[in-house]
Parts: C-alpha cells; sequence; structure tokens
C-alpha cells in the first residue's frame, strides 16, 4: 500500500532480513524466502515501538531522523553572471 500523507512523527519497526535476496537466472527477478522482509510496523512514539520488541522479544537498534539539509536555491541563480557553470541552450 502507498500513501500520499507524509509520516512524520511516526516510529517504523522494520525487521533485518534473515537471508538475502535471489536473482532468478532467466527473467532477472529479485526474490526472497523471507516473509519477515516485507512487514512494517508503525508507532507513534519511540516508546512505543521499544515496548512492542520488548514485549515480543524483538532485538531492536533505534535510528534517530535525521534532519535533511535544504540549500536556499532562487530561480535568479541560473542567471547570474559569475555562474561556475555557463547555462547556454
Amino acid at each position: 500500500m502507498q500513501s500520499g500523507t507524509a509520516k512524520t512523527g511516526h516510529w517504523v519497526l522494520e525487521f533485518v532480513p534473515e537471508t538475502p535476496l535471489k536473482i532468478d537466472p532467466l527473467m532477472g527477478y529479485t526474490s526472497s524466502s523471507d516473509t519477515r522482509r516485507q512487514v512494517q510496523l508503525n508507532f507513534p512514539t519511540k516508546e512505543e515501538a521499544i515496548a512492542y520488541a520488548e514485549r515480543n522479544g524483538i532485538p531492536f537498534r533505534v535510528e534517530e531522523a535525521k534532519v535533511p539539509k535544504r540549500r536556499q536555491v532562487s530561480y535568479a541563480e541560473n542567471f547570474r553572471y559569475d555562474r561556475k557553470i555557463p547555462w547556454t541552450h
């Protein structure tokens, strides 16, 4: 399932793959016999995700979300006379 809304503030529990992907020699598709690789559990808080993992005996590692670095860019930058890379058609 895909959702168009951003899931900010949610914590996701993903299982570590137990078996590597196999490549089908005829078609080139990748497949795996590990069905847990398809499971993602969403939690509203980090504490709930940790409690679920501990309650079910699932080893876990917490990875904090990284804040993306956004560079301020304006349209006028395309027409600067001192551009490093010349812009032509």
